[in-house]
């Protein structure tokens, strides 16, 4: 596949940064759009990356960023709003997502590649209703789209096993919500390689790829792995779905949002996948065991090892 010029929307993020580095090694030319580009030094260092400032919720600037690019990524997304009323979900994905097919139409981009998720537009959930809605507006595009549909990514500093590592650190019992809610956890080099090859096949134009690991586990269960590789002796809490509602409402009000009323509607619905999309592109999935044991053992060496260099220092 010759080099393309490449624009990605949300390239600074978690999926960003491991897709941008499979780009550029296909010798791709990425820039990457975003609020402050002056801290985006990690992204900046890779050869054939630029970062740019853009409002991506102007169709019109984004048009201008858009001219001669070949193909557009769009990775921007929130598990969480202000508030419970929807309106900060529907502005990332719908209002974003109507603005990004305004300007790839004025800037003559007919490629669009779209990070979604697994179950958008099922479940009660206002983050899922806004993935569906974005979903249907990119299908109506007339744009030559690709969807993808991941379950959990986890991977180096994911949002989910490290942070609840996070969480075990400071608490030796773990009242969880929805403690049996399923995931198939993906990684994130699998979802990184799936857009990379989706990119390179005009055949993965029009289609969904749902993107999820090998291995189901229960919420509970990836707490208790995680505990166990980092070597903690925790004990999980299962709550009942009354007192998870509960604590969801009284985390909605904590600074940061650990939870929230809208994850726990999220949580209702198991996010294990149907069709096999990383078989679909000739991925091999890669297991949980594969990655995280290592990690979390490392990561948590290294805890009380910065600890000790702070204390040092002083």
């Amino acid at each position: 596949m010759k080099p393309l010029n490449l624009a990605v929307l949300g390239g600074t993020g978690f999926v960003g940064r491991h897709l941008v580095a499979r780009l550029v090694r296909n010798g791709h030319r990425v820039t990457v759009f975003s609020r402050n580009r002056n801290l985006q030094r990690e992204v900046q260092v890779l050869p054939g990356v630029s970062v740019v400032d853009v409002d991506v919720y102007d169709a019109d600037a984004l048009a201008k960023r858009l001219v001669g690019v070949h193909a557009v990524i769009n990775l921007i997304g929130i598990l969480n709003e202000r508030g419970d009323s929807g309106a900060g979900f529907e502005k990332v994905y719908v209002q974003l997502t109507e603005a990004l097919i305004a300007a790839c139409h004025k800037a003559g981009v007919r490629r669009l590649l779209q990070m979604s998720a697994l179950n958008a537009g099922r479940g009660r959930s206002h983050y899922l209703r806004a993935r569906g809605e974005a979903e249907a507006e990119i299908k109506g595009s007339g744009l030559d789209w690709t969807l993808f549909q991941p379950s959990v990514i986890f991977g180096p500093g994911d949002g989910l096993f490290f942070r609840f590592a996070q969480l075990l650190a400071i608490t030796p019992v773990l009242p969880l919500a929805r403690a049996d809610a399923k995931f198939a956890p993906v990684y994130v080099g699998d979802v990184a390689e799936a857009f990379a090859r989706a990119l390179a096949d005009d055949a993965s134009i029009g289609q969904t790829y749902e993107l999820y690991g090998p291995q189901v586990m229960t919420l509970a269960e990836i707490v208790r792995y995680t505990a166990k590789y980092r070597g903690m002796a925790r004990w999980v809490l299962p709550l009942p779905d009354a007192l998870g509602s509960l604590q969801a409402f009284v985390c909605d009000f904590i600074p940061g949002k650990p939870f929230s009323r809208d994850n726990f509607r999220s949580l209702l619905t198991p996010s294990v996948g149907g069709i096999d999309g990383l078989y679909r592109l000739g991925i091999e999935r890669t297991p949980v065991d594969a990655v995280m044991p290592a990690l979390l053992r490392r990561d948590g060496r290294q805890v009380p090892l910065d600890r000790y260099r702070r204390h040092a220092a002083r």
